[in-house]
């Protein structure tokens, strides 16, 4: 069974074979000029670049990035989502065009990765009042005998209301147990593992489209989403550097529903991660997504049982994990972080009910209610929602 590493290794080796330069990619901290508070996806430190300014290793470049996005947060906890991932990517800076990058797609996944293309399906974007069907992609995938999909919102990508933007073709992979049925639209179980996107414009302020001088193309495959697909296995969890946090975490702390003991794992490699990358835990900016990530652990951990503790957490899966991002943080710094924020945020909470204790909070809270809480007390909605929650229970 083929590893996370050697999955890697495996895609980066192909593009490097065919002239992509490996990029340093890495940190989950974007440069200072950058607005965002982290790396959301592999192509984010490569944007200018991609607007057309010259790259020092050239036009064809490949790499691992690893990205962090909370949009999602909600969704920690199925099959396919995670705070913090890693994002395979290769690009052309104006070299090679959409129906190479797809061809080269297909014969990775097929003879690279051993995938049968009976088991694929595709989506590309089919049209709107604005642009025109991608005939190139949909052309390409035709040739390949590959099942295509159009769609229109599904299949147009854009940075925001303004910049870089174009039409995109999805590779899906069936993960059912009987034959292929359906499209990606009408089925759940074809689950997407790689975006080619074609950046083809540049959006204006007046929604005008206007055409790059230096169309590029940008790919991303989400790392665990096709190891789960190559180990297959039932959800990212129980991929090889995923397990040991299940298997680990319910036998310290169980018995856990699947669903917390999924949320679990996530949020403290998360937050090992983002400690290894030098942020610690603040009241705002990467410091308060940090904060919320242990918090979010703590409340899942104390649900059921208010005696776990961090100090129970090994020091084994610490060092696993910054291992694995190549972070050179100690391990015994970070789990020393973790237990200073469980002792900060344990005494929030034994202020928190101290107040709520007052015959003023006895009824159902107002907005009033949770406006003085937050700006006298410092106790945020999240928290007292929490604490009244946990006093009904």
């Amino acid at each position: 069974m083929i590893t996370t590493d050697q999955t890697v290794q495996t895609f980066l080796d192909f593009f490097g074979e065919r002239g992509h330069e490996l990029t340093p990619g890495g940190t989950l901290i974007p440069s200072p000029a950058d607005p965002v508070l982290f790396t959301t996806s592999g192509m984010h430190p490569l944007t200018p670049y991609l607007m057309g300014r010259p790259h020092p290793l050239g036009r064809r470049l490949t790499g691992s990035q690893r990205c962090l996005r909370t949009t999602d947060l909600d969704e920690v906890g199925d099959d396919t989502h995670l705070t913090v991932f890693e994002m395979l990517g290769s690009w052309s800076l104006g070299d090679y065009g959409g129906s190479r990058s797809l061809r080269w797609g297909f014969e990775l996944l097929r003879d690279g990765f051993g995938i049968d293309p009976g088991r694929m399906h595709v989506t590309v974007f089919g049209g709107d009042d604005h642009v025109e069907p991608d005939h190139e992609s949909w052309r390409t995938w035709e040739e390949l005998g590959v099942p295509v999909e159009p769609t229109t919102d599904e299949n147009w990508w854009d940075n925001g209301p303004t910049g870089l933007c174009g039409p995109d073709s999805e590779i899906f992979v069936w993960t059912g147990d009987e034959l292929p049925r359906g499209t990606p639209t009408s089925e759940e179980r074809w689950v997407e593992v790689w975006n080619h996107v074609m950046m083809r414009y540049v959006r204006h302020p007046d929604g005008s489209l206007e055409p790059m001088r230096q169309p590029c193309i940008d790919t991303g495959m989400g790392l665990e989403r096709l190891v789960r697909i190559l180990q297959n296995t039932q959800s990212v969890f129980e991929i090889d550097i995923l397990r040991p946090w299940l298997s680990t975490l319910s036998r310290i702390w169980g018995p856990l529903d699947e669903r917390s003991l999924r949320l679990l794992s996530d949020h403290l490699r998360s937050s090992i991660v983002v400690l290894g990358d030098r942020v610690t835990p603040s009241p705002s900016g990467r410091g308060h997504i940090l904060r919320r990530l242990i918090r979010r652990t703590l409340t899942t951990l104390w649900r059921d049982d208010p005696t776990r503790t961090l100090l129970d957490l090994p020091i084994e899966l610490v060092d696993h994990t910054l291992g694995h991002f190549r972070q050179s943080v100690p391990s015994r710094d970070v789990r020393t972080l973790l237990l200073a924020e469980e002792r900060k945020f344990d005494l929030l909470l034994q202020r928190g009910r101290k107040v709520l204790s007052h015959r003023r909070f006895s009824g159902p809270l107002t907005g009033d209610d949770y406006h003085y809480l937050h700006d006298t007390h410092g106790l945020p909605r999240d928290l007292v929602v929490y604490l009244t929650t946990d006093a009904e229970r």
